[in-house]
């Protein structure tokens, strides 16, 4: 059997695609199947059904019956229904701003299929409309016979928007046409996600999905581990799993910054691969970027490569020198371990991959994607009480990004790693106990930083039970740095009293006073390295982070234009949001946090938006192994809890450099200060800048 695509345009494409584009159907899959009579049938796959938005979704409010109650068995598959609806619905309306009437077109240099649309709008905004379908119109056309050309996003840059298509329209095209275009999203990855939420039902998945531990083994008899001793956490995790302890209930593996996540589920895969040879296991996570690296890991090991199989998103999987082809549902059942992304898991049960077949199905990086993404490969290919489930992951880092408001404040953006945690009582922590490790595994050692940049993030977040672990020689190359305002205290808050701007018909902001101070701090640490024998700057040396995407661009831009940054070598030198960094760990870490209002502070709704976003946060100021560096305005960031604790703890400490926060109007209001000793009684003096 093949999995096989097909998607035919006719002259008739009018009608695949109506006038409104966005409910525009995907055409279903079939498997193929080849008898030795040369004979070719056709017959259904698992079936994937439309899931259209129900007539009233426009009209549905917080007093709709299926968002009154929590999230429970009872309203489950409801509830998740609507709350998909729901984002589908933003979905669209965000795309359906960007159609335009009279867009020019132009052929790319360097590919036939590939053309681009010169678009208005910041290219942060644009790229919402990446993986969407394009609608081109011919402007000037008439109605009668008029042609519309269908084609793929692939890419935005700029205001650019790369568009791949057919060789009809590649024919036709002309330099120096205008077209009215419209997008339309692409409802499969959704309606995967509503087959797997209709599923759980007919799967009988409630101890899965709400355990009560009635069912569970509680097996006592753990399997024998050799290696992992000098870490108890991870040794316990890893017998648990092999064991099966806590199924038909998921076990969690809780991993809070640098602690070895990863390491741990490599241990027990491992472990299952070498032990039980009957065993077939699925792994799992939310990007194409985490399960390579959980694959390219195992892969390190001495487990047959032909045993082991990366399952991509794309229809054709590259065989040795053979060419592109998709393996039959035989050979995938022959494989002992497949790695996939949780979307692509669908074709597994597309592919009528048994439900007994798996006996362990991990899911990496737990916490950052969807309940109902999560659901992929567990509605359909898991046997509750015979196949093992492993969620891992950090509920207190970045979740998964919900368009809907709505949607969000109803439990869409919490994944079900966080549920469990938050709402099970299986999975939470006794205070004479602590957790139980039937079920879960809290990861204490941190190998990442040096003690100083944890101190903050493991107070606030994991009850200060993280333990510093991290190899010396990496985490204090920089305690002697002569920047540094104490040494041996390798952090930095430098206080700028910048402001924000805004270019025209563009929301994102930035500040370009924390550009030139974040500069200058770029340049010393380049100097330091050079002085070390650096010539050229490794990909995971020096990352910077900022929340806003416009002064993302700012910083990229100052790399051309200062002179003296313009002769290094900075194509490994990371700039990007905090989402782009979740997962990464850097020697050096340097965060511009942009705003600065300090008369608005005392607003009635004020907020500092992202910046005041403790997984943000949280994220953001664990990524640094050796050197964290934080640039931002103190008199607007010490109105909120985690950061007035950072900056005092900074001060405190004899970290902190830049401008005083003392003056009358801050001696006004000190209600914001409520951890800590007010900053302006605190930081009552001028300090040198950098």
């Amino acid at each position: 059997m093949r999995l096989l695509e097909v998607t035919h345009w006719t002259s008739s494409r009018e009608e695949l695609f109506p006038t409104n584009p966005c409910n525009r159907q995907p055409k279903e899959c079939t498997f193929i199947e080849r008898h030795n009579d040369g004979k070719v049938l056709a017959r259904p796959v698992v079936p994937l059904k439309s899931y259209a938005m129900p007539d009233n979704i426009k009209d549905i409010t917080n007093s709709n019956p299926a968002l009154q109650r929590p999230l429970e068995w009872s309203n489950y598959t409801q509830r998740l229904h609507l709350l998909l609806h729901l984002e589908e619905l933003k979905l669209k309306r965000e795309i359906a701003i960007y159609n335009e009437d009279d867009v020019p077109i132009f052929r790319h240099k360097h590919s036939k299929d590939l053309f681009y649309l010169q678009m208005s709008g910041d290219s942060r905004d644009l790229e919402k409309l990446s993986r969407t379908l394009a609608r081109l119109n011919p402007v000037g056309q008439s109605v009668v016979g008029k042609t519309i050309y269908i084609g793929w996003v692939q890419h935005v840059a700029a205001e650019k928007v790369f568009v791949e298509f057919d060789e009809t329209f590649q024919s036709h095209f002309k330099e120096g046409m205008r077209f009215s275009v419209d997008f339309a999203l692409d409802r499969l990855p959704l309606r995967v996600q509503h087959r797997a939420v209709a599923s759980v039902n007919r799967h009988n998945l409630e101890e899965v999905l709400f355990p009560t531990g009635k069912h569970s083994s509680h097996n006592q008899n753990l399997p024998r581990l050799l290696g992992f001793e000098s870490n108890p956490e991870q040794r316990k995790a890893i017998q648990h799993i092999v064991a099966g302890t806590a199924k038909p209930a998921p076990y969690l593996v809780f991993g809070p910054p640098g602690t070895g996540k990863t390491v741990t589920l490599v241990g027990a895969i491992n472990q299952i691969l070498e032990t039980q040879k009957s065993c077939n296991i699925l792994a799992c996570a939310p990007s194409n970027s985490a399960i390579d690296h959980l694959c390219e890991k195992i892969a390190e090991g001495n487990m047959s490569k032909h045993l082991l199989y990366r399952m991509y998103a794309f229809h054709c999987n590259l065989i040795g020198d053979k060419g592109f082809r998709v393996p039959t549902k035989r050979e995938l059942m022959r494989y002992k371990i497949i790695f996939t992304t949780l979307q692509t898991a669908g074709r597994l049960v597309a592919a009528g991959i048994p439900v007994w077949h798996f006996s362990y199905i991990f899911v990496d990086e737990a916490g950052q994607t969807t309940e109902t993404e999560c659901l992929i490969p567990l509605s359909g290919l898991l046997a509750p009480g015979e196949c093992q489930v492993v969620l891992a992951g950090d509920p207190k880092q970045l979740g998964p990004v919900i368009t809907s408001r709505v949607a969000e404040d109803n439990g869409l953006g919490v994944s079900m790693l966080e549920r469990l945690m938050r709402d099970i009582d299986l999975y939470k922590s006794d205070d004479t106990h602590g957790f139980n490790n039937h079920f879960i595994t809290k990861l204490l050692r941190n190998y990442r930083s040096h003690p100083a940049i944890l101190e903050i993030p493991n107070k606030l977040f994991y009850k200060g039970e993280l333990q510093a672990f991290a190899h010396e020689e990496k985490c204090i190359s920089y305690c002697k740095w002569e920047q540094l305002p104490k040494k041996g205290f390798p952090l930095i808050f430098h206080g700028v009293a910048g402001a924000d701007e805004r270019e025209a018909n563009c929301p994102s902001v930035y500040n370009m006073a924390e550009v030139e101070v974040l500069k200058e701090y770029l340049k010393a640490v380049l100097a330091q390295l050079h002085k070390n024998g650096v010539t050229r700057i490794g990909p995971k040396e020096i990352g910077i982070i900022t929340p806003y995407r416009k002064q993302v661009e700012k910083i990229q831009n100052a790399f051309w234009m200062d002179k003296d940054l313009k002769k290094e070598n900075l194509e490994n030198v990371m700039v990007g949001s905090v989402e782009q960094f979740q997962g990464q760990e850097f020697n050096v870490i340097i965060l511009s946090t942009v705003r600065s209002f300090p008369k608005l502070t005392s607003h009635k709704g004020w907020t500092l938006g992202f910046v005041d976003n403790e997984k943000r946060f949280n994220v953001a100021l664990t990524r640094a192994r050796a050197l964290l560096i934080v640039v931002g305005d103190p008199r607007v960031l010490k109105a909120t809890k985690i950061w007035n604790k950072f900056i005092h703890y900074c001060y405190k400490e004899g970290g902190y450099r830049g401008i005083s926060v003392y003056d009358a109007e801050e001696e006004e209001d000190t209600d914001s200060c409520t951890l800590e000793e007010p900053l302006s009684r605190v930081i009552q003096q001028q300090l040198d800048p950098c």
